[in-house]
Parts: structure tokens; C-alpha cells; sequence
């Protein structure tokens, strides 16, 4: 064999181990964490099983490594340093505070781990975010709700968490439809921190003071709160909250129950790990922020009333938004995001 062809044979040996090496990569190596602050939430817990199902179905990700849990934008910062150290390509957060854990995140994407927010904001500019449009969505339901009671009377304004940047934005939303509406009163306000107990415990409470009322718009904690309605036979008021398969369910069954539901799905989740994916394969998006826009369904048109039953999906867990993809953005499947599996498990 002469040197030419040796050093021929050579290179082409190489350049087959690379393009071999490149192809297991797409088949499979990334690496992908998560990281998230809410449990026992069943919003949260779609969005984790929306994150291991596109993982899984994309064919990208060999590994995910979740931090899940109750905690703070402290504890969170803790959480994503730890993913850092796992020498993770990518991290899909959903954040505790806009802008508590953007020292954490800049750590991240300064080792070159790409970075996406799903479902809130956060500040750090060199973090990717992409999100259901939160101030759109409250926004869309109260100018229905506020429409709803004929312009003018008292409403319950049922928030998520405080300080979360999904709160925020929603308040932006809720307030700017408010500002359109001078003669409705918003006559109690609370903080649910999007808990299912709490917020029931919270309605229940405020309807023993006697205080009338006329409408109530919840940040997504709503069918326990038609359930408190019922329960305590008070008189059925609209009621706005999201598209959660049990509200989604008592729109389409309870009598003389007038709400609206605005979609918010939490396979948002999905949507960050496939623009996670999308950038680590070099296609970058336009813009830092993509948001997703929501639709309102309500059950006092005929119209809205088809739209609901066809959405409906009573073998999903009550507190699931029956969204559970989102085109465009998700490639599992319904038995995929029900199973809750990852790649390698």
C-alpha cells in the first residue's frame, strides 16, 4: 500500500467514525434537564410527562435529568447549578421568579447550555422563552366574564402565585380588561398558588361571609371551585377558568352552569424541549420569546357548546388541560404522554 493511499484509506476511516459519531448524536445523546418548583399540581405534572414524551418521541434525547419539586427561586437556582455540574446540553425551566434565578441560568448558557423558559418569562437575555400567552389568557376570559354579567356587578378574582411571573402577566391581562368595564368591582381578591385544596378552601371561606357576588375568574384552579358552588348550594355564577378536563367536563354536564374555559396547555413543556432540540441542531429562532395564543370556549353559545364537547376528554386526570398537544410543537401521542416515560425508563 503506498503512503497516498494509506493516508486515503486513513481519512476516509475517519470521516466515517465522525459522520457514525454525528449520527448516534442525532440519534440520541443529548442530554436535557428540567427543572421545576410545583408539585402536586396537576398542571405541572402534564407539563412533566409533555417533557418526557417529546423527549422520547423526537429520538434526540438519550437522558433527562429532572429536578421536580416544591421549592423557591433560591432552591431553584440550587437545582439548576446541580444540572450544570451533570454536564447537561440543555435546560428546559419553568421559573420561580422572573428574574430570581438569572444568575443560575447565565452560568448555564455561559458553558454553552442552551437554555428555555417554558410557560413564564424570565429576564436573563440570553435565555430562550417560550410560553402560553398569559397575559392574553386572562385577558380573553375576564372580558368574557365581564361581558358575561352584562357589564357591571362584583367578581372574585381568584390569582395563581404570588410573585410567579404567570401571575403577573395574567394581572396585566385581567386589569386591562377591567379598565374597559368601569362598573364591574372586583370584591375579593386571593392568592391560590395554583393548589387545588387551598383555592376550594379559599371560595368556600369568602361564601360565608355572606358577601354577594356575581362572577368569578380563577388562574386555572376551577373545577373544585364549581365544585364548592355545588356543595355549598350557592347560587351558580359564571365562572372563567382553563382548560382542565375536569372544568372542561362540568361545562359540558352541570345544569344551569354558565362558564368559559381558556386554553393553556401544559404540554408547553413539549414546546420547550423541541426548541431546546431545534437550537442544539443549530437552527435558532427569530426572536428570544415565542408565544403560544390561547382560545377561549364558553357554554352560552351553540357554537362554543360544539367546541367544548369536542374537546372534552374524560379519561384525563381532572386537573390535566385536555391540550394535551400542541401542533407544531409535539409529536407524541396521547398513550406516549399518558404513560409519563422517558427516554430509558
Amino acid at each position: 500500500m503506498t503512503k497516498t493511499h494509506a493516508l486515503r484509506t486513513g481519512l476516509l476511516a475517519g470521516a466515517a467514525l465522525l459522520a457514525s459519531v454525528a449520527g448516534s448524536w442525532a440519534q440520541g445523546t443529548y442530554t436535557i434537564g428540567v427543572s421545576n418548583t410545583v408539585q402536586g399540581n396537576g398542571w405541572r405534572e402534564e407539563m412533566i410527562c409533555a417533557i418526557k414524551a417529546e423527549a422520547l418521541a423526537s429520538g434526540k434525547v438519550a437522558k433527562l435529568n429532572i429536578a421536580h419539586r416544591n421549592t423557591d427561586a433560591a432552591g431553584q437556582s440550587e437545582d439548576i447549578r446541580n444540572l450544570i455540574s451533570a454536564g447537561v446540553n440543555a435546560i428546559v425551566v419553568n421559573p420561580a421568579d422572573p428574574s430570581g434565578v438569572n444568575a443560575a441560568l447565565k452560568e448555564a448558557t455561559d458553558k454553552g447550555i442552551v437554555v428555555v423558559a417554558v410557560d413564564q418569562a424570565v429576564t436573563e437575555p440570553s435565555a430562550y422563552v417560550v410560553s402560553n400567552n398569559q397575559e392574553q389568557y386572562a385577558y380573553l376570559g375576564a372580558k368574557w366574564l365581564f361581558q358575561q354579567i352584562g357589564g357591571k356587578g362584583d367578581v372574585v378574582y381568584m390569582r395563581g402565585a404570588a410573585g410567579a411571573s404567570a401571575d403577573s402577566d395574567r394581572d396585566k391581562g385581567f386589569k386591562k380588561a377591567l379598565a374597559e368595564f368601569p362598573d364591574v368591582k372586583v370584591v375579593h381578591e386571593v392568592f391560590t398558588g395554583w393548589q387545588q385544596d387551598q383555592g376550594k378552601q379559599q371560595i368556600l371561606d369568602f361564601i360565608a361571609t355572606g358577601t354577594p357576588f356575581n362572577g368569578i375568574w380563577t388562574s386555572g384552579i376551577d373545577n373544585v371551585i364549581v365544585d364548592a358552588l355545588v356543595e355549598s348550594q350557592t347560587p351558580l355564577v359564571p365562572v372563567v377558568g382553563a382548560d382542565n378536563a375536569g372544568f372542561v367536563g362540568q361545562l359540558n354536564t352541570v345544569p344551569n352552569f354558565t362558564g368559559a374555559a381558556v386554553t393553556n396547555p401544559g404540554s408547553i413543556g413539549a414546546a420547550g424541549v423541541t426548541l431546546a432540540l431545534q437550537i442544539l441542531d443549530g437552527k435558532k429562532p427569530a426572536t428570544q420569546t415565542v408565544l403560544v395564543d390561547p382560545q377561549l370556549w364558553e357554554n352560552a353559545t351553540e357554537e362554543g357548546k360544539a367546541k367544548l364537547k369536542a374537546a372534552a376528554d374524560p379519561s384525563l386526570s381532572p386537573e390535566w388541560p385536555v391540550s394535551i398537544s400542541i401542533p407544531g410543537w409535539t409529536d407524541y401521542t396521547k398513550e406516549q404522554i399518558v404513560a409519563c416515560k422517558g427516554p430509558g425508563e
